[in-house]
């Protein structure tokens, strides 16, 4: 007979210390008579009607499927989730995954709950000439693919001529719409915020390079050293309720001009802090993994196999 309880399935990224916190994930799942079967990639899954099986496994006899890496997601990987979703309990949700990673649609339910968020504006790429409205009535404001992540495909349009170069080369590319953000009067840090279960887990920094003005680590940014306060965390806390999602990392800025902090980002799969970061003082790992060991315990109570 098992000693094990409970099952459930993880996808975990392995680099920058991802294999390590892995590790300490196992072992106290384990300590509470929870089996955990890691390595489940999901885009090598398949399906028929006999369940959806990854690497030998059925998933759908599982009690709960982890994911938990942003780098390697393919377009397969996230089928298969929201169909695995349907089946068994997911962390974090398939709806609360999709939605941080659509920009348009976190910041339409941060407007519905009433959260400071970025202006922003959506239309058709038919409808070219409202960006170039948009720009003229803001001044600066920033192109951003809806699904993008790191920085990548972003574009500070400032004058004239940038927009005049942007909108030739945007429409040579395969999208349906135009997502562009008003820009946020800042001092090129941001806060990120760490929420797991509602809860906060910690908070950190981030500083843009000396020859870029986004503070993403893939684009030349920084962490830094940073102390929360109330405003910052209560605003995280509802940013993270407002988009149901149970794992977080808000990222939050402060706007000059207006006086007051917005958020600019609900992340589903913020990272955990490199060996690096570790080094220089950021040392909530063990407290995270502590709180996503709780929440998978709780979600998984009660299901008997």
């Amino acid at each position: 007979m098992s000693q094990y309880k409970r099952s459930i399935g993880m996808w975990m990224y392995q680099n920058s210390g991802g294999s390590e916190i892995e590790r300490k994930i196992v072992a106290q799942l384990k300590e509470r008579e929870i089996e955990t079967i890691t390595g489940l990639d999901l885009r090598y899954s398949e399906a028929s009607r006999d369940g959806m099986f990854c690497q030998g496994i059925n998933m759908c006899s599982l009690d709960l499927f982890f994911s938990y890496n942003a780098g390697e997601q393919t377009v397969s990987q996230i089928y298969f989730y929201e169909q695995l979703n349907k089946t068994i309990a997911t962390l974090n949700s398939f709806e609360a995954f999709k939605l941080s990673e659509d920009k348009f649609q976190t910041n339409m339910a941060l407007r519905k709950a009433d959260i400071n968020c970025a202006e922003f504006f959506l239309c058709h790429r038919e409808n070219p000439e409202r960006i170039r409205e948009l720009f003229h009535k803001w001044g600066k404001m920033v192109f951003k693919p809806v699904d993008g992540w790191g920085g990548m495909g972003m574009a500070l349009i400032e004058n004239e001529n940038t927009l005049n170069t942007l909108m030739p080369f945007l429409n040579q590319m395969d999208i349906r719409h135009y997502y562009v953000e008003k820009y946020i009067d800042n001092d090129y840090t941001d806060f990120r915020i760490d929420i797991v279960g509602g809860e906060f887990i910690a908070c950190y920094g981030r500083q843009a390079g000396d020859s870029d003005w986004r503070t993403n680590i893939s684009s030349g940014g920084k962490v830094i050293m940073r102390e929360p306060n109330e405003k910052v965390i209560q605003l995280a806390i509802d940013a993270a309720k407002a988009a149901n999602i149970d794992i977080a990392g808000v990222d939050i800025l402060y706007d000059r001009e207006q006086e007051k902090y917005i958020v600019l980002e609900v992340n589903g799969i913020p990272a955990f802090a490199t060996p690096d970061q570790e080094a220089i003082g950021l040392n909530f790992n063990d407290k995270k993994i502590q709180k996503i060991v709780e929440l998978i315990d709780k979600k998984t109570a009660g299901i008997k196999r």
